[in-house]
């Protein structure tokens, strides 16, 4: 039987809510049709699915994109999107929340345009900043999911008077490294440790967390305090992180904040466009397949291994361990890409000695450990 869904996917003002940006019935692009029986999501093993990419000749551009507005049916809206989206070959990561959209993904480069106008579309993504990866790799995803979250970025807050959208004022390239090197700015990276590990700008502070739900409180009672008359100026990947926390801040009472408008990789294509300074030294990690893309030529991080000079992350091999590090190209011939020799030694068992291994044990797997296991000698 097919359905007919009027996409009321947008809620309205509550009273508490009024200066938040709402969105109403009639800025919906198009009345939704699909029948229950249709996949939508991705059912194909990963392996079929990488095998397919590898051997596809379709060009790919990565790109991000975020935005937050308020979304009154999150599970309809992400329908929608995964319909529209499968039909022009989109892969990658989507997150869909009542707080908006976040985004991180790859399209033919001969649908791009149409995948505009899909944007286009959709009011409240009119005119959206889309962020073109710096490294540019067909494969950096393998299939599109696009799932339901309580939100689109996990922030332990529960304060319902916070307004995400009155956000610090954004700074273009020129701006930012004229601030930044100004006396009375603190430079915060809202990154994770094993991101910033690999890449940083000059002067930065490095929080050393390992997600963005512990990074409000400790900048704020670490860094932040007895700073208030200061300029605090944050950036990120993409700004999807400092958007978020330089609206928390200034609900917390801090005047002077700012962020890097469109994050790293805006920057990165800002100043290669207009032959400004580089004051990002080091790569910047990501999200997907590629994990690293560099932005500058120094190196400033260390094997785990061996401790050597070198920046490019993996997993180990070892599938019940998967902890994500730094290691040379020396050291992964040497423990056949595993963090350790004891990882070394599981992954060399047939399969079906390790799947033995991993059964009814407590997970002992790091897939959420990114850099961090007593194994990893020279972490820092």
């Amino acid at each position: 039987m097919q359905v007919v869904l009027l996409p009321s996917f947008f809620s309205f003002p509550s009273q508490v809510q009024k200066n938040r940006i709402f969105i109403s019935l009639h800025h919906i692009p198009k009345a939704f049709k699909f029948d229950h029986s249709m996949k939508l999501c991705n059912r194909v093993d990963k392996r079929v699915l990488k095998e397919q990419i590898a051997n596809s000749n379709v060009k790919r551009i990565t790109l991000s994109f975020y935005k937050y507005a308020q979304i009154g049916n999150p599970q309809l809206f992400r329908d929608y999107l995964f319909i529209h989206f499968d039909q022009l070959g989109v892969l990658g990561r989507v997150y869909v929340a009542h707080e908006g959209i976040n985004a991180q993904i790859s399209v033919p480069e001969g649908n791009l345009e149409g995948f505009k106008q899909e944007l286009q579309d959709i009011l409240f993504l009119r005119g959206i900043r889309l962020n073109i990866a710096v490294e540019n790799r067909d494969d950096s995803f393998y299939k599109l999911v696009i799932k339901n979250r309580t939100k689109i970025l996990a922030d332990g807050l529960e304060d319902i008077s916070f307004d995400v959208t009155n956000k610090g004022l954004h700074l273009r390239a020129a701006e930012f490294n004229d601030i930044i090197q100004q006396d009375n700015t603190i430079l915060i990276d809202m990154r994770n440790h094993y991101e910033t590990e690999v890449g940083h700008f000059k002067g930065a502070v490095t929080p050393d967390v390992d997600n963005f739900r512990e990074s409000l409180p400790h900048i704020e009672e670490e860094i932040l305090n007895g700073n208030e008359d200061k300029n605090i100026v944050m950036y990120c990947t993409g700004g999807i992180r400092c958007e978020k926390a330089s609206a928390w801040y200034k609900h917390r009472g801090f005047k002077n904040v700012y962020q890097l408008e469109g994050g790293i990789i805006k920057y990165a294509h800002e100043i290669k466009e207009k032959g400004m300074p580089n004051l990002f030294i080091g790569k910047n990690f990501v999200f997907d397949e590629r994990l690293e893309e560099a932005i500058s030529p120094e190196v400033i991080a260390s094997c785990h291994t061996c401790g050597n000079p070198f920046d490019t992350h993996s997993n180990c091999a070892n599938v019940a361990c998967n902890v994500l590090f730094i290691q040379c190209e020396s050291c992964k011939a040497k423990l056949d890409r595993c963090c350790s020799e004891e990882c070394q030694s599981i992954h060399a068992l047939p399969e079906e000695k390790q799947k033995v291994l991993r059964k009814g044990a407590k997970s002992k797997r790091n897939v959420f450990k990114k850099g961090r296991s007593e194994k990893l000698i020279y972490k820092k």
